[in-house]
């Protein structure tokens, strides 16, 4: 694989990839928190209404808890958050590694700069691989009819 193929076919498809999942966990994770604040808001408001008159937002509350309580089940099972920092600190990680090569700046100034580069990147992904993978495992556990989730 040359130096070009590399960049292009591996770095440049990871850092994006990895880039696509910041922004798609960032936005998750702001229209989760978004809601969940509207939703407060209006609990707290509400009390202001509530009356003979309005009867009927006495049924808004709790609604409106149980949205609160669902989003805060989302964000605590699909990590929202920790997904988006965690991808964007790996594809900034990744573009700092590119941008050192492209310099040759230390450590790739010597004749196996890309030997080094490709050793430190694989690396890298291979890191995040297992990391997944470890997470996985605590949060599901095989079982005989397929996959449940820890305690």
């Amino acid at each position: 694989m040359t130096e070009d193929e590399y960049l292009k076919n591996r770095l440049e498809a990871q850092i994006n990839w990895f880039d696509a999942k910041s922004v798609i966990n960032k936005r998750w994770y702001r229209r989760c928190q978004l809601t969940q604040l509207i939703a407060a808001s209006l609990i707290t408001l509400s009390g202001i209404f509530i009356g003979e008159s309005f009867l009927h937002l006495r049924y808004l509350i709790p609604f409106l808890g149980a949205v609160i309580a669902i989003i805060s089940g989302i964000l605590g099972l699909y990590k929202f958050q920790e997904n988006w920092l965690q991808y964007r600190t790996t594809s900034e990680t990744l573009k700092h590694e590119k941008y050192l090569f492209l310099t040759r700046s230390e450590p790739y100034t010597g004749t196996d700069s890309l030997k080094l580069l490709v050793e430190r990147v694989e690396g890298m992904i291979s890191k995040e691989n297992t990391n997944w993978s470890q997470y996985m495992r605590r949060v599901y556990k095989p079982k005989s009819a397929g996959l449940v989730e820890n305690e």
